[in-house]
């Protein structure tokens, strides 16, 4: 059974008003994120995709692979791609205590700065979509902007097919919109059918791609 929204519902949005889920709705501008990488091979595919039609996209990254794929992670920020923070290791904010999601968190950010210069701007988006109020305040006070979405292709999801994936993006996306892939294992075998076809669309309606900040 699906237990998750494709287009998030306005009222949620409205409820947590702290968080951005998605960017300025007057221009006609899309946001693609990717969260889980850098994924070798698949990474890869992902940037390469990305060049062919001149996008930019945010990247959500997870810490342990940043050190295990450090040269991935720097092909992502050469090509001027935003970088955030997913967590050390995917950490469920629902099933962990307020200072140990915060330190999780606090250990990928060290990672990122390791490897790049820090301009200030703290990304995170939480795994699952899942934390509480307590780990929000938390990060807000550490300056960190908390980045949900408006639109979940549903990559991860090995119920669904991937044309059903591609409509997922194609009928709820609008100007503004945040749409999370996953540039992960599991996502692959949809993301390597939708994504060149949700960017040959976008394109062709004259739509830029823009990065979150």
């Amino acid at each position: 059974m699906k237990t998750y929204f494709v287009k998030t519902p306005k009222i949620i949005a409205s409820y947590f008003k702290k968080y951005i889920w998605y960017n300025e709705k007057n221009k006609r501008e899309i946001y693609l994120t990717f969260d889980d990488g850098p994924t070798p091979e698949i990474t890869q595919f992902v940037l390469e995709i990305l060049k062919k039609y001149n996008a930019k996209a945010t990247f959500f990254c997870l810490g342990k692979n940043i050190e295990n794929n450090p040269d991935i992670f720097h092909q992502i920020v050469s090509e001027k791609h935003a970088i955030g923070n997913h967590t050390q290791n995917h950490v469920n904010g629902w099933k962990t205590n307020v200072s140990e999601y915060v330190a999780n968190i606090e250990q990928c950010q060290k990672v990122i700065n390791n490897h790049i210069e820090s301009k200030g701007i703290k990304l995170y988006r939480p795994p699952y979509g899942k934390i509480t109020k307590k780990q929000a305040k938390k990060l807000l006070k550490k300056q960190y902007k908390i980045i949900m979405w408006s639109v979940l292709s549903a990559d991860f999801d090995t119920k669904i097919t991937k044309e059903k994936c591609l409509e997922n993006v194609l009928k709820n996306t609008s100007n503004g919109s945040i749409i999370v892939f996953h540039d992960s294992v599991k996502a692959f075998k949809k993301l390597e059918y939708v994504l060149p076809k949700v960017l040959a669309y976008y394109v062709e309606k004259k739509y830029s791609f823009g990065i979150i900040n």
